[in-house]
């Protein structure tokens, strides 16, 4: 135990001591930066022509660009912070995902001994939408009319019924959406139900790895099940 509790005492030492040294050298190098314009307008100064000095504009001037380089690099500090703070808060989010149901972009339906589960998402409102589920030869196998829906994301259960009547063999079906109002056709979206198994986090976003359907950004969940 004892051994253990030197371990990680060493290592914590070690990490605390490399924060610290970086956060010793940016403000070195801040100030370097500026110690060395400060340099060179004092040596400008003390070499500038008697005839004709630098008047205070000038001086002016150049004090203001130092001014503004020093304003922009704390800028661009304090927003690398808060894009840290939001990548980290966007992965306590994804984190709290793993192992739960989601709706992502897709086609897929996968047929188990309780059903398949899918859904759409609509722009507008539609009078009727209807399901066409094909096997993987292509070949439709159900239709399924689901009735009136407003606009946004829905999803939906199939029991596997097939156009016969009879019971179709669980596996994997592609679904396609066609939804209209008023005998116009509107604009439906097929998302396909996968769990959540692990989270990756990249240098500029969180990823999701939804089984073995891909990765998907959190952007493209549409609905948590």
């Amino acid at each position: 135990m004892a051994t253990v509790n030197n371990t990680v005492s060493s290592a914590a030492d070690a990490a605390m001591a490399t924060l610290s040294r970086k956060a010793t050298d940016t403000k070195k190098a801040d100030a370097d930066t500026q110690g060395r314009f400060l340099t060179l307008l004092t040596a400008q100064l003390k070499n500038q022509d008697p005839m004709n000095p630098m008047d205070n504009a000038q001086v002016t001037s150049q004090l203001a660009q130092i001014s503004t380089v020093d304003g922009i690099e704390r800028l661009n500090t304090m927003l690398g912070q808060l894009m840290d703070g939001q990548q980290s808060s966007e992965a306590m989010q994804a984190a709290s995902l793993v192992g739960r149901g989601v709706l992502i972009p897709g086609k897929g339906l996968t047929l188990g001994d309780s059903g398949a589960l899918g859904g759409f998402s609509l722009d507008v409102p539609a009078d009727k939408v209807t399901l066409h589920i094909k096997d993987s030869s292509g070949l439709e196998v159900s239709k399924v009319d689901l009735g009136s829906f407003d606009a946004g994301t829905h999803d939906f259960q199939w029991d596997g019924t097939t156009l016969d009547g009879s019971r179709a063999a669980n596996g994997k079906y592609t679904v396609s959406i066609e939804a209209s109002t008023a005998d116009q056709a509107v604009t439906a979206e097929a998302l396909q139900f996968g769990a959540v198994t692990s989270i990756l986090r990249g240098a500029k976003s969180t990823d999701l790895q939804v089984g073995d359907l891909g990765i998907f950004k959190m952007s493209d969940v549409k609905q948590i099940v």
